[in-house]
């Protein structure tokens, strides 16, 4: 289903309905019987939105969702591709997007991997490879806690876009994260990588009152200093967020400020979800 909306900067955005697959935990649990068996191999999804044209900078695409994640970040607003008691997932999902993406050749350029975390998942190169032999151009999301699949796929020439979160300065990492004592040290090879710039990314914050300061900002800005895009995404509540107690979203002229803050260390610095 398709309908226009008009959202607060008074364009029209096209949204399509999220497609999910009402799967029940036996069935996950039989998903992955069979993919230990190895009568099934694939990536686990949750969810296909046909058409975005803000998932994939200058590209009208798809995004694809994967379900599962390793961390806990209160402020997520995708609860149900997070937690393992609400994760819905088609054991047969894959083909499902596949045909999609046939059907579609020639209407859509690229294809968004988001999440949960879309690197958790074992078989995401042999489906990037499907996906980019019927001509997509590839972006994928990650928290960057798992740099050797990260690397392995842009050597492989199977992602055009990166888009890596940056959850707060390193000192709050974890907390933001919903992961106490986390190690960090992935996350920065991930961040390392990117900034070698072998292939086109993003670093981005959904930046969240209760998490965030100026002064975590700006500590989180030093860290990925010299990078070619950061952005500062406004907290939305979607209605479904892991842990809202204690948290709120900046206002927009919050927002402007922080931006101006951090501007001395990532030149490039832009809002999104701020009129």
């Amino acid at each position: 289903m398709v309908k226009l909306v008009t959202g607060r900067l008074n364009f029209l955005y096209l949204v399509i309905s999220l497609l999910t697959f009402p799967i029940s935990g036996a069935m996950i649990a039989e998903h992955e019987a069979r993919r230990g068996e190895g009568r099934l191999t694939g990536m686990l999804i949750s969810g296909l939105q046909k058409l975005t044209l803000l998932d994939f900078p200058g590209k009208v695409a798809c995004t694809v969702f994967t379900g599962g994640c390793n961390f806990r970040c209160p402020f997520c607003h995708n609860a149900p591709l997070v937690l393992p008691e609400r994760i819905e997932s088609d054991p047969d999902g894959e083909a499902t997007v596949l045909a999609f993406l046939k059907k579609r050749q020639g209407i859509l350029d690229g294809v968004a991997i988001t999440g949960g975390e879309p690197l958790l998942q074992k078989d995401i190169g042999a489906f990037l490879e499907k996906v980019r032999a019927l001509g997509y151009r590839i972006k994928l999301d990650t928290n960057g806690s798992f740099p050797q699949r990260l690397e392995e796929l842009v050597k492989a020439g199977l992602v055009d876009r990166v888009a890596m979160d940056i959850k707060n300065s390193p000192a709050l990492y974890g907390k933001t994260a919903g992961v106490p004592g986390l190690d960090l040290a992935p996350v920065q090879r991930s961040r390392d990588f990117l900034l070698e710039g072998r292939v086109e990314y993003e670093f981005r914050t959904t930046v969240v009152k209760g998490l965030h300061t100026r002064e975590s900002l700006t500590e989180a800005a030093q860290w990925i200093a010299g990078a070619k895009e950061y952005y500062l995404q406004q907290f939305k509540d979607s209605g479904d967020i892991l842990h809202l107690e204690g948290l709120g979203a900046f206002t927009n002229e919050e927002m402007h400020a922080l931006a101006d803050a951090i501007r001395p260390y990532v030149p490039v610095v832009q809002l999104r979800g701020v009129d």
